[in-house]
């Protein structure tokens, strides 16, 4: 009698882990993330221009971070942190010229979480920017790795160089119209400048891969092309293939979207989507910065045109455009989800690298820790173990998304010098998301090195006793642009002494918990 109710036990264990596993209830990563998007270009964060009802509805599906942070307002740096939830300086990566192929002694030694959740049985795949240690690509399971000169889609611009054989299968190249130049740094094929475009009215022409020598953050404009054959649609459609696929696996799958990184070139419809004489100039686009420590940072004594509310406004209609794009595929990723009856256990993570200045302070680009460029976006939606409509307003750094990733995903902790964050997402940690930390040292002490926030006070400084370089506190409270520094050259700094040496106590605190060797810099660095 015991031997049979005892085979009768084990064969019903065993029809429910076979039909457990039949119906494909394994617990799935969707990781998406953008490339310079601020944090408040969002509906969901209260932009009433921009128009992100994708994005939005995935944050009330699930949690929406309020106070957000990028590790280091750059890509490479900024994305080795995310991938193995390690300090910059823990792994090495501080400067984009450290991606790729690039030997050095020490670089990013320890794992991302995709090497982890591949040890563990997942099947991972990447689309679109890497810019990190290409030795970590080793374990992605795309279709097609190389280019069709055979160019790795993990080297440099490798992603780009597929998406330039697609367009050559797909959008012909032609020859320029009137008023037209070449996207000589993405796509070769034609736009139509806008006055913010450094070459604008350009009168000396140009042939494809000739012409005025130009980066990325000089192109703005119209993209002559069919929106279904955009960067963005691209990698989307890629994304869209690789679920539809692999519904059937375990599966670990990231989207990298390029934009809205420059170049600034939305194709139709959406460019001027967002009419640009209706756009508005940030409020600190006039800030003398006469008691910054960035006043002539990302070239913006020379870059005058970013001063320039009138120049300015078709940037931003342009950017909101990208958003805007990149919000419709989304949408169309996340569908996918729905019709492969993935969504239920699939952790979708949306968020960026890091922000992008948008004319505020009369700056382009990123690389600074003011708002605009360090506080970034992050929403994530777990149906099987997230509760919809959920807030955190906790400071988050996305250092934590690797040790957040392992714990969802049931994966055996690994060391990181991040923390998940579920107990701020159900409200169980009283003690997380006090402050949070963001850090770039690639230049030494010629800048702030550290900045650390809490209840919206925020501390930028460098590293060491000596440097010359301008403390800056600002109370975002009261002063949300960042136009009134509090220390610094401020006649008044000595009634801001005790708030800014507590906030370098949690500074200090960060910097032994992650074994820095810039304690003791940080802690005799005069600060009034």
């Amino acid at each position: 009698m015991y031997t049979k109710t005892l085979l009768v036990m084990i064969a019903c264990l065993l029809f429910s882990h076979n039909t457990q596993a039949g119906t494909g209830k394994k617990k799935n990563l969707l990781f998406i993330i953008t490339d310079q998007q601020q944090s408040k270009a969002l509906g969901i964060a209260g932009n009433t221009v921009v128009k992100t009802p994708n994005l939005d509805k995935l944050a009330k599906q699930g949690v929406y971070f309020k106070n957000a942070y990028t590790p280091s307002a750059v890509c490479t740096p900024a994305r080795s942190s995310i991938l193995t939830g390690h300090s910059v300086e823990n792994t090495g990566m501080s400067h984009n010229n450290k991606a790729y192929f690039h030997k050095e002694e020490g670089l990013m030694l320890m794992p991302t979480f995709d090497e982890i959740l591949t040890d563990a049985g997942y099947h991972a795949e990447y689309y679109g920017k890497w810019h990190t240690q290409t030795s970590h690509a080793q374990i992605y399971k795309n279709p097609k790795l190389t280019a069709k000169d055979g160019r790795s889609v993990f080297q440099h611009k490798g992603q780009s160089f597929v998406y330039l054989d697609y367009l050559d299968e797909n959008v012909p190249i032609r020859a320029l119209k009137k008023g037209e130049l070449y996207d000589n740094t993405m796509t070769k094929r034609p736009y139509r400048s806008d006055p913010l475009d450094k070459y604008h009215n350009d009168k000396r022409g140009e042939t494809l891969g000739e012409g005025p020598l130009r980066v990325q953050p000089d192109s703005h404009g119209e993209l002559m092309m069919d929106e279904n054959y955009s960067f963005t649609a691209f990698q989307a459609l890629e994304t869209i293939e690789a679920i539809e696929r692999l519904k059937d696996k375990q599966f670990s799958i990231t989207v990298s979207f390029h934009l809205p990184h420059s170049p600034i070139l939305p194709t139709a419809p959406y460019y001027n989507m967002y009419p640009a004489d209706e756009m508005v100039a940030p409020e600190s686009i006039a800030d003398d910065m006469n008691n910054s420590p960035y006043r002539a940072k990302n070239n913006r004594l020379n870059l005058t045109q970013y001063t320039d509310p009138e120049q300015l406004k078709y940037m931003i209609s342009n950017y909101y455009g990208l958003i805007t794009e990149v919000d419709v595929w989304v949408g169309k990723i996340l569908d996918t989800l729905e019709e492969q009856g993935l969504a239920e256990n699939t952790l979708v993570i949306f968020t960026s690298d890091h922000g992008e200045m948008l004319g505020a302070h009369g700056m382009r680009e990123k690389n600074v820790f003011y708002e605009e460029s360090a506080h970034i976006p992050l929403l994530m939606r777990f149906p099987d173990g997230m509760k919809p409509q959920t807030q955190v307003d906790g400071y988050v750094s996305l250092v934590d998304l690797f040790a957040t990733i392992l714990d969802y995903m049931d994966v055996k902790e690994h060391p990181s010098d991040g923390k998940s964050l579920r107990g701020l997402i159900e409200n169980t940690d009283p003690e997380q998301g006090k402050y949070v930390v963001t850090e770039w040292n690639w230049a030494g002490d010629t800048e702030p090195n550290y900045m650390v926030i809490k209840d919206g006070w925020k501390l930028m400084i460098p590293y060491s006793k000596s440097s010359k370089v301008i403390n800056a506190m600002y109370n975002l409270n009261e002063d949300p642009f960042e136009m009134n520094n509090l220390i610094g050259n401020n006649p008044k700094r000595k009634n801001y002494q005790a708030q800014a040496e507590q906030l370098r106590g949690y500074l200090l605190e960060w910097l032994m918990k992650n074994k820095s060797k810039h304690v003791k810099g940080v802690s005799e660095r005069e600060l009034i």
